[in-house]
């Protein structure tokens, strides 16, 4: 059975928010010295590039309206495949720089698409 692309939308949305209040009141280095903090956001990551990935695949042009959405997919595929190399303080300026704008999108997406 085919999923409704709005779900990959909120699965996105819920694990962007998620990002969000692991880190609220943290400071980078706060954030590079916690082991289950940095694995918590770097998991949520994933799923934000890997939701976006599958709705790409089944609505290119809901997808489309994502900002950035060859980067995410790319930053979610660094994150698995060279999780060895991964460098905290390019993560955390995500987090600062690109999150909110991609929360922002997500939510103006979900209505659009007919989420309630």
């Amino acid at each position: 059975m085919r999923r409704d692309p709005r779900a990959f939308l909120w699965d996105a949305l819920s694990a962007a928010e998620a990002i969000q209040g692991f880190v609220q009141g943290r400071d980078a280095q706060q954030y590079a010295d916690d082991e289950l903090l940095y694995s918590a956001v770097e998991r949520k990551f994933e799923i934000i590039g890997e939701a976006l990935g599958q709705l790409a695949k089944l609505d290119g042009s809901l997808a489309g309206q994502v900002p950035r959405l060859a980067q995410i997919v790319a930053f979610r595929n660094v994150l698995i495949h060279g999780y060895a190399v991964v460098n905290h303080e390019t993560v955390w300026n995500v987090i600062q720089d690109a999150l909110p704008e991609l929360i922002a999108a997500l939510r103006r997406l979900l209505p659009a698409s007919g989420e309630t």
